[in-house]
């Protein structure tokens, strides 16, 4: 019997999870059908962390390693945490790629590139932007014939999933954080004393709700985010233009006009790519009951804001664990049953997982822009929030080292 499999969504979950099936030699059929008009790695956001445990065992299993070391950064993992003032809580350099824990960095656009590339060609169908999934589960598209026969249907289709809707009634809510995105082009030549002060890795500083985020990309440029807590339609009520370049600028140079021009200054350089964003996270802990036929990965599953950096690595694990359901199931006499059983355990997996990276994230982001102090206050749960995951149960012998060393760093800062 031949498994049919389709995918909504061209992202890196749906095309790792592409990859990792069409490199088998088992009798599946694989459909990616996207929304997008065409091909499109346009710049998504800043860079990527891949971690081993998740994201780094997804590459290495699609045997995409070779390919992947071109475009990883381990010098990328330098990371500065800084109050308004510049008063830096974390000051760490890049790793290099033989140490435990690394975390080498890419680029969003080359790792959907590089996922991508890998594709058999033809697999993805162009323009088929998602309505609905019905009961027998036929999926039916904006502009293009409805399609029908598959015996899984992979959303992986984002942030706000049509997939979703057929199997959890759970819609994304606003995070109560905001900002724009841009980005500084040409940073080394045209900026040196900003690229030098990055450290060719990522600045986070916040203070009193609002953040500066700075983060060195594979490509040259410097991806700035500013965050702030702002209502929903902050946007309606801004007194300024929110898509307007020099409007914008005006403004944060304003709202930070009280930080650190060491800081302020990546808000006055950033002129390019400017895109206004309000984040939004699905409930933590979302689940949903099993339906045959039906299931999800990436942020369609378990969508949060991107304040731990776990997200990617989240939705290549899914894409990882869920392709050997699917190869396990292939090989079994009755395909359709095993699949059905092997989905059902994958999810009640994902699950646990998909809530214990939602809850983390949750964690860093009240820290941020929630927490009276921060980062002064409460910089140990944030240290420990983010290393925890990788290091276990060696966690709670480091804990007090982290409570002892900030201890006398506050008496000396």
């Amino acid at each position: 019997m031949t498994l049919k499999i389709a995918i909504n969504g061209a992202g890196p979950a749906g095309c790792m999870l592409a990859r990792l099936l069409t490199q088998s030699n088992k009798d599946i059929e694989v459909v990616i059908f996207e929304g997008e008009a065409s091909l499109n790695f346009r710049s998504q956001g800043g860079t990527l962390d891949l971690r081993t445990g998740s994201g780094l065992d997804a590459i290495k299993a699609a045997n995409l390693w070779e390919e992947f070391k071109p475009h990883a950064r381990y010098d990328g993992e330098a990371l500065k945490v800084a109050d308004k003032n510049y008063v830096l809580y974390l000051n760490m350099n890049g790793s290099k790629e033989h140490k435990d824990f690394a975390r080498p960095e890419i680029d969003r656009p080359a790792l959907r590139k590089l996922l991508f590339e890998s594709l058999p060609a033809g697999i993805v169908e162009w323009g088929h932007k998602l309505v609905k999934v019905d009961e027998d589960l036929t999926l039916h598209f904006a502009n293009k014939p409805s399609r029908g026969g598959f015996d899984l249907i992979v959303g992986a289709d984002g942030a706000w999933s049509k997939t979703r809707a057929r199997i959890s009634n759970a819609q994304p809510m606003y995070s109560g954080i905001s900002g724009h995105q841009m980005t500084i082009p040409n940073a080394e030549r045209d900026h040196k004393e900003l690229y030098d002060r990055l450290n060719r890795g990522s600045i986070f500083s916040y203070s009193n709700g609002k953040s500066i985020m700075a983060q060195q990309m594979g490509d040259g440029t410097m991806s700035i985010g500013l965050w702030c807590v702002q209502p929903q339609n902050w946007q309606d009520q801004a007194p300024f233009n929110t898509k307007d370049n020099a409007q914008i600028q005006a403004a944060y140079a304003e709202l930070y006009k009280d930080w650190d021009p060491r800081l302020s200054a990546y808000t006055q350089q950033a002129d390019c790519d400017i895109t206004a964003r309000d984040l939004y996270m699905l409930p933590v802990g979302h689940k949903w009951e099993h339906v045959p036929g039906v299931t999800l990965i990436g942020d369609s599953a378990s969508l949060s804001t991107p304040f731990a950096g776990i997200g990617v690595n989240k939705a290549l694990q899914d894409a990882l664990l869920l392709s050997q359901a699917i190869l396990a199931a292939a090989d079994k006499q009755d395909a359709a049953q095993a699949l059905d059983q092997g989905v059902k355990t994958f999810e009640e997996d994902l699950f646990k997982r998909g809530k214990q990276v939602q809850e983390n994230t949750y964690t860093n982001m009240q820290f941020m822009y929630f927490q009276e102090d921060a980062p002064r206050k409460g910089i140990e749960k944030f240290i420990i929030n983010a290393v925890k995951d990788e290091m276990g149960w060696f966690t709670y012998l480091l804990a007090p080292l982290v409570y002892a060393y900030y201890f006398v760093f506050k008496l000396v800062y």
